[in-house]
């Protein structure tokens, strides 16, 4: 587990439309967190928040359809 893996899955998410939708439906991060093991990127809540603290970023998501301003292109 690492800080390295939230930052890999967030400069996927900047560059795959389809994975960005998955993600930005989870309900919390829990459910980020499981959807993300699920498909082999492996960290903590807390280095989720570690790394979105860092990139002046927040897990809230906004608008409908819901989407998150977290994703790194």
């Amino acid at each position: 587990m690492s800080t390295a893996e939230v930052e890999r899955l967030l400069i996927a998410g900047g560059s795959d439309k389809a994975l960005r939708i998955r993600y930005d439906q989870a309900d919390t991060v829990e459910d980020f967190i499981a959807l993300a093991g699920a498909e082999g990127f492996d960290f903590t809540a807390d280095e989720l928040a570690q790394v979105l603290r860092e990139a002046g970023d927040s897990f809230e998501s906004q608008g409908n359809p819901r989407a998150r301003q977290i994703w790194w292109s």
